[in-house]
This record gives C-alpha cells, sequence and structure tokens, in this order.
C-alpha cells in the first residue's frame, strides 16, 4: 500500500514531488541555449536565470523529500513508469553547463558536469536494477517514454565533455575529455535504438490509455535531437583534440547523426497525431502536469541540434529550420510557464478555502 500522502500544501507538494520535475531546468536551459545561439542574448539570459532558480530550488525540494518523507522516495525508486525520470537531474545540470560555457564559466560548467557524472554513474547502474530485480509484474507494461531520458543523461555528459575539452588546462585533460564525450556519444545511441525499438513494441502489443499517452512520448524524438547535438560537438573538436584522433570518426559521426535528425524529424508528425487523438478524440483534460517540461525540452534541443549539425555539415537547410523553430521552442516554454503559475495559484487558493472553512467545520 502506498504511504499517506500528508497533510498541508507544501507537505503534500513535496512528499509527491515528480521524480521528472528537473525537466523543467532541461526545457529553460536548452531554450537559453538556443536562443543565445541565435543572437537574442538578452531573451537568453532571461530565461537562463529562470533555469538557474529552478535548479537550485528543486536540488532542495528533492533533498527534502529524501530526508522528510523517504517512503515516497524509495517507492518512486522502485516504480518502472517513473523511475528513470530522475536522469532528469542528470541532464538539467549538463545543460546548464553548456550554457555556462557559452558565458566563459567553464569552472561552473566542470563542476555542473562532475556533478552530473557522478549522478549518471550512480543512476545508470542502480536504476535499473531496482526496477527490475524488485519488479512484482512484467516491466514491459509500465515502460513508456519516459525511460527514453536515460538516453538523454548520457548524451548530456557527452556534450558537457565535448564543450569543455578546448578549454582543458592539459593535453592530457583534453584528450580524456574527448574520449568520453567519444563513448558516451556511442553508449547513448545505442541505448536510444535498444530503448526506443522496446517502446514502439510496447505501443503495439499493450493497450495504451490516453493517460499514459502523455507528453513524455516527445522524448523519442528530444533523445534524437540530443544525440544529434552530442555528434554536432564531435565535429566541432579539433582534429586531434589532445592526440585523440576526432578527425578520422567524422565521416561516419556526420553520416549517422544525419540519420538521427531525420528519424526525429519523422517523430514530430507522429507525436503531433497522439496528442490530438489524446485531447480532441479521448477528450482528456489539457491542464498542467510536470511531464509537459518533458515536450518543451525536446523542441528546444531540436532547435539547437538542426543549427549545430547545420553548421557542422553545412546543411544550409537545417539552419533555417533552427531560426524558424527556436520560436516554436519559445512559446512553448512560455506556455507551459504560464500553466505552472495558474497551477500553483489554483492550489493556493484551494489551501486556503480550506483552512477558511476549517473554524467553521469544528462549530
Amino acid at each position: 500500500m502506498p504511504p499517506p500522502v500528508p497533510e498541508g500544501l507544501l507537505a503534500r507538494a513535496l512528499a509527491t514531488l515528480d521524480p521528472g520535475y528537473f525537466a523543467w531546468v532541461m526545457a529553460s536551459g536548452i531554450v537559453s541555449v538556443g536562443t543565445g545561439l541565435l543572437g537574442y542574448w538578452v531573451l537568453s539570459a532571461v530565461v537562463l536565470w529562470v533555469a538557474v532558480a529552478a535548479f537550485c530550488g528543486l536540488v532542495l525540494a528533492y533533498i527534502a523529500r529524501a530526508l522528510w518523507w523517504p517512503s515516497f522516495f524509495q517507492r518512486s525508486l522502485e516504480d518502472p513508469s517513473v523511475a528513470l525520470a530522475y536522469f532528469t537531474f542528470v541532464a538539467g545540470a549538463d545543460v546548464l553547463g553548456v550554457r555556462f560555457v557559452m558565458a566563459h564559466r567553464a569552472g561552473v560548467s566542470a563542476g555542473l558536469g562532475l556533478s552530473a557524472a557522478v549522478a549518471w554513474a550512480v543512476l545508470n547502474y542502480g536504476l535499473p536494477w531496482s526496477v527490475v530485480a524488485r519488479a512484482h509484474r512484467p516491466v514491459l507494461r509500465d515502460f513508456n517514454g519516459t525511460w527514453l531520458i536515460w538516453v538523454v543523461g548520457t548524451q548530456s555528459l557527452s556534450i558537457v565533455a565535448a564543450s569543455l575539452a578546448p578549454s582543458a588546462s592539459t593535453r592530457a585533460q583534453a584528450r580524456y575529455l574527448a574520449e568520453a564525450s567519444t563513448c558516451l556519444w556511442g553508449v547513448g545511441v545505442v541505448l536510444y535504438i535498444v530503448l526506443v525499438t522496446i517502446i514502439v513494441l510496447r505501443l503495439m502489443v499493450v493497450e495504451v490509455t490516453p493517460r499514459e499517452m502523455g507528453p513524455a512520448y516527445w522524448i523519442a524524438m528530444g533523445a534524437t535531437a540530443i544525440s544529434v547535438r552530442a555528434a554536432a560537438g564531435l565535429l566541432a573538436l579539433p582534429g586531434s583534440a589532445g592526440g585523440f584522433p576526432t578527425a578520422e570518426l567524422r565521416p561516419f559521426v556526420l553520416g549517422f547523426s544525419v540519420v538521427l535528425w531525420s528519424f526525429g524529424s519523422w517523430w514530430i508528425p507522429a507525436l503531433v497525431l497522439f496528442g490530438l487523438w489524446r485531447h480532441l478524440l479521448r477528450h482528456f483534460p489539457l491542464t498542467y502536469e510536470p511531464r509537459l517540461w518533458s515536450m518543451v525540452f525536446p523542441l528546444g534541443m531540436y532547435t539547437v541540434a538542426s543549427y549545430t549539425l547545420g553548421r557542422a555539415g553545412r546543411f544550409t537547410f537545417m539552419v533555417t529550420i533552427a531560426k524558424i523553430w527556436v520560436w516554436v521552442a519559445v512559446a512553448a516554454w512560455a506556455g507551459v510557464l504560464v500553466l505552472m503559475a495558474l497551477a500553483l495559484a489554483r492550489a493556493l487558493a484551494a489551501a486556503y478555502r480550506r483552512r477558511a472553512a476549517r473554524p467553521a467545520t469544528t462549530r
């Protein structure tokens, strides 16, 4: 049986905090990166500070949850439908790290990247064991798009490593970072192929409800986009980063990244159709849910991936798409932020009404 939900708005919010709420940081960070790459620096700075505030607040919230409501925390680690969402911390820290590289704050980026690497190492092996070894039912039934955040977290480490390589203080450090970036990119690509195959199979053989077919499935596109961005980071490395022969890998990396970009683009109309089926045909209410940030992040990452690969491979049509698509990402980010603020206002108003009614009830 699930533990009883504590009373009080703050206590209830912390105890039931969605494991994937760092997707808010991911979404804000990547919109900041995308607008910065395209020259909208004022907008980029505003979104960056929202991302920093969200990151700091969520770190404190998750620590409080683990200390004060450990039963809720443990249950989420063992639940196949939500456990892998904890990789959003890894991706959120890394996306912020990349943005701070753009701001010439390599030290901050290195600190965030190191924290993300430690978390990734723990989650990478701990979560699959926790989910599979302790499952009391078939895991396939609870398999959903959230599992692809595993890929996103892995590729985000590759991007940070490649971003830090040019500013490494020694030749050896540059080589280690280039090697790590290349290997993590390879791991992320194979993970994507394995996981997306399972997810498509699951959609074909297990009945999917409108509640399940939520925004998290947009990560199917976001995982390809971040894999493309990681590949662009490898392509941007010097021909011999600290002695690592990156030039020899470029034909394969470039070709495969075009395949990934194309497949990610193919996902977009399919995901839109899933959304129409969910809300128009099955009448699922369009209200705020934390996983909406998991839809905003792929939109922003598609912008960044298209721009960086377009520049690296001289694909002008990708750069043109990025210049248009960035406003889709900005609009989605602003829209979900407004929905979140309205949901918070409604929750506060409901808590106030309950508190005001309590004396009358006792009388």
